[in-house]
């Protein structure tokens, strides 16, 4: 079935409160096979409601509706609808019942206005003071739920979905997804590698959301029988990961830091870092996880010429004549801090993370890094676009790649953004 939500708050349009009913809303009920055309986002003005729902109605087979239930002046959903859908609003002795019995009602008794629901309303909780309903208008199912999410969220799953399910006539597929992290591919270059494989599988369904420093990747299928949904997925997750390879690092929701972690205490490998542009930002993505005390030795910020020089032992000439920034300067700084802690592995930055300090031969965002470990020292520069925050993000979520290669055996990427 093909649906709409509609949330209503002045809190979502005025940005003070994350619309999360909507994703929750929309992820859910595309998972059970539904698809969902459009969502809308409305402040507490009753005609706008209106005028938003009958038009979400006469488009789709059904219709989420999320807030303004409440008991307060600008809770309007429900006079709003009665309105325009032409219906009367009605005193619900259930619900009204319930409320009575609170110790609330004695402190605030306009929450009567809890009870007062346009005429048809189907009570999708009995028992609850805000229960949420259902509406049947020309044949097409609307859900009125809780604006809050905790509430919302209990109906969608334990009641709006189950009755979508059964709903008569529809057509619901069955639906497989799956998310993949990619990291090293920018999302343009992620789309062009996928064309072929879109315009040979129109049953494959595949997003592209940019995430930080990395692109998450989702596959979607949908088909009539089980089978065939197994079937189409395996092939198009197949594919898919021939094309990407491993740049292609997690399917289960882990995070570089986490892999990388897991991959150090498997291997009872500990690890040092010597950052100058990330500042420890890398430190700090490394230290994220619980007990990555078992394998993160430490690390030091060598921002200045002369810490690189009197703590990390880079050598004079090296920074006089390859510069800071350099991919010597950066085999030096982790082979010093290798050497300084005794680490099995050390990774080392330095950049230019601007927005001064460029030249035509090391523009803003050239970065440099070093991977060290039992006789063999790699070194590598990147150029990352963006601002400051940008490159300094993307420079140590690079790292966290590298040295994720780096322990699986993996090849090094030799681009950037």
């Amino acid at each position: 079935m093909i649906g709409e939500i509609i949330a209503i708050g002045n809190e979502l349009t005025s940005g003070r409160i994350l619309n999360s009913t909507s994703y929750f809303a929309a992820s859910h009920l595309y998972a059970a096979g539904h698809e969902i055309a459009a969502m809308a986002t409305i402040g507490d003005e009753p005609q706008m409601i209106g005028k938003a729902l009958r038009e979400s109605v006469e488009r789709a087979d059904f219709v989420v509706v999320t807030g303004g239930l409440g008991p307060t002046n600008d809770d309007m959903t429900n006079a709003a609808v009665a309105d325009a859908l032409n219906l009367p609003t009605i005193l619900y002795p259930e619900i009204f019942d319930k409320i009575k019995q609170s110790q609330s009602f004695k402190e605030m008794p306009s929450l009567e206005k809890l009870a007062w629901l346009p005429s048809g309303a189907e009570i999708l909780k009995p028992g609850d003071k805000i229960a949420g309903y259902l509406l049947v208008y020309h044949e097409k199912p609307i859900f009125f739920l809780p604006g809050v999410p905790h509430q919302m969220r209990e109906l969608m799953l334990d009641r709006v979905i189950p009755r979508l399910a059964s709903w008569g006539g529809n057509n619901i597929t069955l639906v497989k997804q799956k998310v993949f992290k990619v990291f090293g591919l920018p999302e343009s270059m992620l789309q062009e590698m996928l064309a072929d494989l879109e315009k040979s599988n129109q049953k494959l369904r595949i997003g592209y959301y940019p995430n930080a420093a990395e692109v998450h990747l989702s596959l979607t299928v949908r088909g009539r029988t089980h089978e065939e949904t197994e079937t189409q997925f395996s092939q198009g997750e197949a594919s898919i990961r021939k094309i990407l390879g491993c740049c292609i690092y997690s399917d289960d929701g882990d995070t570089l830091e986490a892999i990388v972690g897991r991959s150090l205490k498997e291997q009872k490998k500990t690890l040092a870092l010597a950052e100058s542009c990330t500042g420890g930002l890398l430190a700090h993505h490394i230290t994220l996880i619980a007990g990555s005390s078992d394998y993160f030795l430490g690390g030091i910020v060598a921002y200045a010429n002369r810490v690189k020089e009197e703590i990390l032992h880079v050598r004079t000439d090296t920074l006089e004549n390859c510069g800071a920034v350099s991919q010597e300067t950066a085999r030096e700084m982790a082979l010093g801090v290798k050497k300084i802690t005794g680490a099995d592995l050390a990774l080392a930055i330095t950049g230019i993370a601007g927005p001064d300090g460029g030249s035509p031969e090391k523009p803003v965002g050239t970065v440099c890094f070093a991977v060290a470990s039992r006789g063999t020292t790699l070194s590598f520069r990147f150029h990352f676009n963006g601002n400051r925050n940008t490159v300094q993000t993307k420079a140590a979520m690079t790292g966290l790649d590298l040295l994720r290669r780096h322990l699986h055996g993996l090849d090094f990427i030799d681009s950037g953004w």
